[in-house]
């Protein structure tokens, strides 16, 4: 998402999820740990939040602060 409404759509919409419960605010805050769920068009996208930036920087110092779940193989199912 590259702005502020179409995160705001999302939530409204009933599409975003912390910690397993449904978000009904825009505006609520995050701390490392935390888990986001995304019901998007193109998929579900689950993000562990790793920390906050002290300040607003470019794309490639913010995705240093987060992490995809499903990207990530330890978290998998390791019974296959």
């Amino acid at each position: 998402m590259k702005h502020r409404s179409d995160a705001d759509a999302l939530i409204e919409g009933g599409h975003v999820r912390l910690n397993r419960v449904r978000v009904s605010k825009t505006g609520h805050a995050l701390k490392p740990g935390d888990v986001l769920t995304l019901t998007l068009y193109s998929g579900v996208r689950v993000i562990r939040i790793l920390g906050a930036a002290p300040r607003r920087g470019p794309a490639s110092e913010a995705q240093l602060l987060y992490e995809d779940v499903a990207e990530n193989p330890t978290t998998q199912n390791q019974d296959a």
